[in-house]
């Protein structure tokens, strides 16, 4: 069984860790979000990219949920020691990482290469897919003006009101063609636990990715990252609420009109199962939370298991 999964960072890593662990990897093929790239120091950072591929290397720290285990900061300390902006927290082997992709890219050498190029020189089998290969980046318009997600997310802690979200660089974007075809050849095609407005809806922005998505004829099936109308990281219930939908599973749902089949909610927000299935959603409850290895695989299990109710029979078993 061929499996697609849209996912951000942290929590689209974890779920996919627990797909990669009960499936065969090489049915597994997973597209990260790009528009939260930036550069920094005169070196491409990718963040969602690199915790994808970090933690299906098993390298990843698994304290923050990002970077590189057993990391030192060096590099940034002697940036700083010059006057330099170092907000932006990135370890020394993690610079490696951005100066071998900053030196790629400088070549001509297309970024989806680049990406499947670095997970496999960590033995990540899962294909890492970019959505697109041209530049895209998430802003946020605040009182203080437009930020890049970076800035908004890492600088300023995710505390300015959000006014606005806007994809720069969506409409003038293509689709890379293994995007494309992970998501028609898919029998399963899985959104992640991961903020809807600013993680999957970057890669939904991008010309040809939301038709193939909603062409496609693989169950669809999303995983809300919420539970008990709250995230356990991040600011995508604020993010729901600033974009005009419900800080709940509903809220949710509707992000993803037209686009999912079934729907994964935390037993906390099992009063909302009703009314999303009035609304035509299959729903599975099940405890989302994703603590530990175990967690993962758990919830891998259920997802596949319930995949099968919204009509992909072998969604069960790998």
């Amino acid at each position: 069984m061929r499996i697609t999964l849209l996912a951000g960072g942290v929590g689209g890593a974890k779920l996919a860790e627990g797909l990669a662990a009960i499936c065969p990897p090489e049915n597994l093929s997973i597209i990260g979000n790009i528009a939260d790239d930036e550069e920094f120091h005169g070196l491409w950072v990718s963040p969602d990219i690199d915790t994808l591929t970090y933690s299906l290397a098993d390298m990843i720290d698994r304290k923050q949920g990002w970077g590189l285990a057993d990391e030192r900061h060096r590099v940034l300390a002697g940036l700083e020691r010059l006057g330099c902006d170092t907000w932006m927290s990135l370890g020394d082997q993690d610079m490696a990482t951005h100066i071998f992709r900053t030196q790629l890219r400088n070549q001509g050498v297309r970024p989806s290469a680049i990406a499947q190029t670095i997970a496999e020189s960590l033995g990540v089998k899962a294909h890492i897919l970019l959505p697109t290969d041209d530049p895209l980046q998430t802003r946020i318009k605040t009182e203080q003006g437009w930020l890049s997600f970076q800035e908004y997310f890492v600088r300023e802690r995710c505390q300015p009101d959000v006014l606005d979200i806007r994809f720069k660089g969506a409409e003038e974007s293509w689709p890379t063609p293994e995007a494309v075809q992970a998501i028609k050849n898919a029998d399963l095609l899985l959104i992640a636990p991961s903020n809807p407005i600013v993680s999957i809806a970057p890669i939904l922005a991008i010309p040809g990715i939301r038709q193939a998505v909603a062409e496609t004829r693989a169950a669809r099936v999303a995983v809300s990252p919420l539970i008990g109308g709250r995230t356990i990281k991040g600011p995508a219930d604020r993010m729901l609420v600033a974009s005009g939908f419900a800080c709940n599973s509903l809220g949710v749902a509707d992000s993803y009109a037209g686009l999912i089949d079934g729907l994964v909610i935390d037993d906390e927000d099992q009063a909302e199962r009703e009314e999303l299935e009035a609304r035509g959603f299959q729903v599975l409850t099940t405890s989302t939370l994703m603590t530990c290895a175990e967690d993962k695989n758990r919830l891998a299990k259920d997802v596949l298991a319930f995949a099968s109710t919204v009509g992909v029979e072998e969604a069960a078993t790998c």
